[in-house]
């Protein structure tokens, strides 16, 4: 069955949910991640699924964050997979997916917690997340980024927080 990569839409966010739930957990509302998302609505156009046959596989979203007070970023995340079609490239080919529309909308870089080798393949990196910190516990090692034009990491480093 042909995958497909869509917007999210309003009517899907009861299956994000499900598939949130059971891909992380009730625990996931404790991360530091999810309190830079309370009282935020994500990007506009860039919140996407991806489905097979009508049902739901994967989704990724984007929210604004302010690094240092100064410079503007995404937070990538959740990217949640049905658990059962897991490692099959699903998740990736979504995360380029919404890469490449942050870029065509002009965002310049991109945040992320998470495991560094699963997310180098679409170029995130520790060393481009090594001055960030969060506004609560997470390890260091987690912190990644990505440049989306060239350079847009150089110098940047400190706290990150919610947008103005």
């Amino acid at each position: 069955m042909p995958l497909t990569i869509n917007a999210e839409q309003p009517e899907h966010t009861a299956d994000i949910e499900y598939l949130l739930d059971i891909a992380f957990g009730p625990g996931r509302f404790a991360k530091t991640a999810y309190r830079l998302r309370e009282g935020v609505e994500a990007v506009p156009g860039l919140s996407f699924i991806t489905t097979a046959g009508g049902e739901l596989r994967a989704s990724l979203r984007f929210w604004p964050v302010l690094i240092a007070g100064k410079w503007d970023a995404l937070m990538l995340g959740p990217l949640a997979v049905d658990p059962a079609r897991r490692g099959k490239g699903i998740g990736l080919d979504l995360m380029r997916h919404g890469l490449d529309a942050a870029r065509e909308a002009g965002h310049h870089r991109v945040m992320l917690v998470g495991d560094a080798p699963y997310y180098a393949k679409v170029g995130f990196s520790r060393e481009l997340g090594k001055g960030l910190t969060m506004p609560g516990p997470v390890d260091p090692t987690r912190l990644l980024a990505i440049a989306l034009i060239p350079g847009a990491m150089d110098g940047v480093a400190g706290k990150v927080g919610k947008t103005r």
